[in-house]
């Protein structure tokens, strides 16, 4: 029983090496700091925000003041994604994985849609996403 028990921690610690991270938990490389699908833009677009006074709009938003620290502004890169007006509700936009290589931080993102016939909100919405990246390296968005 201690030799299973052991091959299971095992495996499980030389997992942990890994460099990618599908969500915030452990890893830590990530926390989505909010996500709604109202209150973005217009239009579609992503931002990243690694300058002191571009995170300072950040610091000034309600929502968000008192998610950011002034040690993240100088250790993390925050990301803003946008996925622009919609004519319905059902939209939302997020990350669907981070992997940390040697030089960069390779962001994907997930954009869902409502299912075709299903039942959503008759409102026009704009989702958004803000994400710190406990990180200063290059981030490249996909």
């Amino acid at each position: 029983m201690k030799k299973v028990i052991l091959s299971v921690f095992a495996i499980a610690l030389a997992s942990c090496g890994a460099t990618s991270s599908k969500s915030s938990g452990t890893n830590k490389l990530y926390e989505v700091l909010t996500q709604q699908t109202t209150g973005g833009a217009n239009i579609r677009f992503f931002e990243i925000l690694s300058e002191p006074n571009e995170i300072k709009m950040l610091q000034n938003d309600e929502n968000l003041k008192n998610k950011i620290s002034a040690n993240d502004v100088q250790k993390s890169n925050f990301i803003v994604l946008n996925m622009g007006e919609k004519s319905t509700g059902g939209y939302n936009i997020g990350i669907d994985n981070i992997v940390e290589t040697d030089k960069n931080i390779i962001i994907t993102v997930k954009e869902t849609n409502p299912e075709p016939g299903s039942m959503v909100t008759q409102a026009f919405t704009t989702p958004f996403c803000v994400v710190k990246i406990n990180s200063k390296k290059e981030i490249i968005i996909k």
